[in-house]
């Protein structure tokens, strides 16, 4: 192995030229010289050994001058190869050009040109190099980074999922939890026991009938069963009382649906049941509440829920009314508030399914 320096590699099997070259190089540029005479001992030499530079004596009448190119190039693709030949013409500078070598040097050989290009060989071979190294090491860097993204990506997925369930375990047991106590108001009077799961069959065939999509269908089955939560602050003389309620008695009644959506609120996954639950008693035409809202300013699936309650509220006997009115009387009735406390389209729709109830 060559020691410390810059290191040259002659392969030339002329002995005068190669002595030349070794003390010139040696005594005039301070570079450490190994030299081989063939294509083979040279091929063994540069690949168990460090060089920057190799000059090499070419024929390339034959195939041998051309594979020993491809060879060096093979053991180091940034190796610096400087060429000797006897003839140089044109058409060699460009076949040499063609298999990597850096220069070309021939008889007469000037020596300043040839430290010259020495030199410049050896910083680009350490700039190559060094580049080589720098691109290795971030491909290896890259390499560990993307093992890396993909570990964290997976436990990412992983949390998420995680995540996920735990969401969807929250949410289910709060839903557990607000739908048994709407039960258990529904519950608090027995003619309005069921009342809401009355409300949401109707309403589904209702909104179903009217071509809405599955997580509209939902969002209304939802907010039917609970869109009566909100007289949990309606006393129950109030709820069960058989005459003509106060002005008020009605005022407390009113509030129900903002009741309910002020318990429903710290649920944000509730968002869309919410202002259904909020706006279910405005009417078409205005007169409703608690807002007064009209038309088209009432969500659609508040319209589909205050007719369904309607309905169901005039098909269940009621403590100001023993005895719940027929099918064709309720129809008469929701045909005759078409336009006014409900919406046409709903009504229609309702019509068409009346009958599968």
């Amino acid at each position: 192995m060559l020691k410390a320096g810059y290191h040259v590699l002659l392969i030339n099997d002329d002995q005068a030229m190669t002595k030349f070259f070794k003390e010139k190089l040696m005594l005039n540029g301070g570079y450490s010289v190994a030299s081989e005479s063939s294509v083979n001992s040279g091929l063994d030499t540069f690949t168990h050994s460090s060089f920057d530079v190799v000059i090499v004596k070419l024929n390339l009448s034959g195939k041998e001058g051309e594979t020993l190119i491809r060879e060096l190039k093979r053991v180091d693709p940034d190796c610096i190869i400087i060429a000797y030949l006897n003839v140089v013409n044109p058409e060699i500078l460009k076949e040499v050009s063609r298999l990597g070598v850096y220069e070309v040097i021939s008889k007469p050989v000037n020596l300043d040109k040839l430290l010259f290009l020495i030199k410049k060989g050896i910083d680009l071979h350490l700039l190559a190099a060094t580049h080589r190294r720098l691109a290795h090491s971030f491909k290896e860097q890259n390499a560990t980074l993307e093992k890396q993204n993909i570990l964290l990506a997976k436990r990412i997925e992983e949390s998420t999922k995680n995540l996920a369930r735990l969401y969807e375990d929250l949410r289910q047991t709060y839903m557990r939890t607000i739908r048994v106590l709407a039960q258990a108001i529904d519950a608090r009077d027995h003619y309005t026991h069921s009342h809401s799961e009355n409300v949401a069959r109707y309403a589904v065939a209702i909104a179903s009938q009217m071509g809405l999509g599955a997580n509209d269908l939902e969002v209304i089955r939802e907010a039917c069963e609970l869109h009566d939560l909100g007289k949990i602050g309606v006393e129950d003389s109030i709820l069960g009382k058989t005459s003509e309620l106060t002005e008020a008695e009605w005022e407390q009644v009113r509030k129900h649906p903002i009741i309910g959506a002020q318990i429903l609120e710290p649920l944000t996954f509730l968002n869309g049941v919410i202002e259904l639950v909020r706006q279910h008693h405005e009417h078409y035409d205005g007169s409703g509440y608690p807002e007064k809202r009209s038309g088209g300013n009432i969500l659609l699936g508040a319209r589909i829920i205050h007719v369904a309650d309607a309905y169901e509220a005039m098909r269940s006997a009621r403590s100001y009314r023993k005895t719940p009115l027929s099918k064709e009387d309720a129809v008469t009735e929701i045909r005759v508030n078409s336009g006014k406390q409900f919406d046409p389209e709903v009504v229609t729709a309702l019509l068409s399914v009346v009958n599968t109830f």
